[in-house]
């Protein structure tokens, strides 16, 4: 009889463990799944960033821009995350505000004063 209780007491703490977490984490990605929706910004599990720019639920597949002007249909179980607005908003800020650092260090160089500046290094390496 006591064995009978550890058995179910191990079950029990198995269940608890492993089973119920996986179920909920499952739950959770069938929710985004279905929650794609055409205009929405997706990461798939190959690593692609793509645009949605239709839905089929019929055939369970998604229509998805990966480079401008470039359409592939993919299989909505290959979604791997939504990217949420605020990631996109916040990755294309910090890429301009890189641009405009790299844009007020640039000067215009021309190649003609490039070549006198190379003869000097040379001649300092002698």
């Amino acid at each position: 009889m006591a064995s009978l209780i550890v058995i179910v007491a191990m079950f029990a703490l198995l269940w608890l463990l492993l089973i119920r977490p996986q179920r909920a984490k499952q739950q959770q990605q069938q929710h985004m799944l279905q929650s794609v929706d055409v205009g929405d910004e997706i990461l798939t599990s190959g690593g692609i960033i793509a645009v949605v720019r239709g839905v089929d639920d019929e055939a369970n597949e998604l229509h998805v821009e990966i480079a401008p002007g470039i359409e592939v249909r993919m299989d909505r179980r290959a979604v791997g995350a939504i990217v949420t607005k605020d990631e996109a908003d916040e990755g294309d800020a910090d890429e301009a505000a890189e641009s405009v650092d790299l844009n007020e260090n640039e000067e215009s160089v021309n190649p003609s004063d490039a070549e006198p500046a190379a003869e000097a290094v040379e001649q300092n390496r002698r």
